[in-house]
């Protein structure tokens, strides 16, 4: 066995080791998630500001969450088919577009999530309700 493949008996030290480089190799380079991350750092500023309450907390971390992961799988996608193959490939294609389409979806729901809190919390704040 690979010394980088993790076993059922590898110390938890050494798993989280690994996984905190996948991190590392899943942002590098990648353009999108630095984009979702920006977002997600003004989405947690507007938190503050607005004071939202705990549950909303909740519902805006799952979403940013869930958008940085699937940010994450797309990219693990994307590092798999070009270990593949550097050709054009028509249902690795397939699959790095049902990969980008799962990062948009994640996306379009966090934003309507997001325009849920912030906009019931702003029409607290201004007396709209």
């Amino acid at each position: 066995m690979p010394d980088d493949l993790v076993s059922p008996r590898e110390p938890w030290v050494r798993k989280f080791r690994n996984a905190f480089r996948g991190v590392k190799a899943g942002v590098r380079g990648q353009s999108s998630f630095f984009v979702h991350f920006f977002f997600a750092v003004v989405v947690v500023a507007a938190g503050l500001v607005l004071r939202v309450a705990a549950v909303d907390w909740c519902l805006l971390l799952l979403c940013i969450t869930g958008v940085l992961t699937a940010e994450m799988f797309n990219s693990a996608l994307e590092s798999m088919a070009k270990a593949i193959t550097g050709d054009n490939d028509p249902h690795l294609g397939d699959s790095l577009d049902i990969g980008s389409a799962a990062v948009l979806l994640a996306s379009i729901g966090a934003v309507a999530v997001g325009a849920i809190v912030f906009v019931r919390r702003l029409g607290v704040l201004l007396g709209w309700f």
